[in-house]
């Protein structure tokens, strides 16, 4: 049974304002925020980064990410709130999730999803189970693909990107599934 949401939680944004890619969650190693940035930049796609930075994580923050938080087009926000979600997620033109571990679950695809964001993943974990490859994201082996798919990406229709949301993520699926 799949993590579900209330679809009133997150409202599809159908017209994203922001003419950036977004990065949500923590700063650490196997989240590959790192490759995030090098997609946007390699796209020429500014990148908004809203992210917190754990105490066990700040020698790999100070090292490896805060020296490319200086590149043309890239943003770091820090940590936002629940409240904030929907406008970051929503005015994004596409979500990257680029992790390089066995990620259980990944909320913050479906939170994507459900505001009608697209998502540009690497196929580890649970990312084959959650995104439709070319319906409400698209999944990637490389970098270099993902450079070369995130243009398709961000123009998946929104729509269909809710669609699936709301087919496969809602929490009454979740609850009839647990039913089930």
């Amino acid at each position: 049974v799949y993590h579900g949401l209330p679809t009133n939680l997150h409202t599809p944004n159908l017209k994203p304002s922001g003419d950036y890619v977004a990065f949500l969650g923590r700063i650490s190693p196997e989240k590959r925020v790192d490759r995030a940035i090098r997609i946007a930049c390699a796209a020429g796609i500014p990148i908004r980064i809203a992210a917190k930075v754990d105490k066990a994580d700040r020698e790999y923050y100070e090292q490896e990410i805060k020296p490319m938080l200086s590149l043309p087009g890239v943003e770091f926000i820090g940590e936002i709130n629940e409240r904030q979600k929907p406008e970051f997620l929503g005015n994004a033109r596409a979500m990257l999730f680029p992790i390089d571990w066995p990620e259980p679950f990944g909320i913050v695809m479906i939170e994507s999803m459900a505001c009608g964001t697209p998502v540009l993943a690497f196929r580890n974990g649970s990312v084959p189970e959650v995104i439709d490859d070319g319906i409400s994201g698209f999944i990637v082996d490389s970098e270099e693909e993902a450079v070369s798919v995130l243009q398709r990406t961000v123009n998946l229709d929104r729509r269909q990107v809710r669609r699936r949301f709301e087919e496969r993520f809602s929490a009454t699926r979740m609850a009839e599934d647990y039913v089930e």
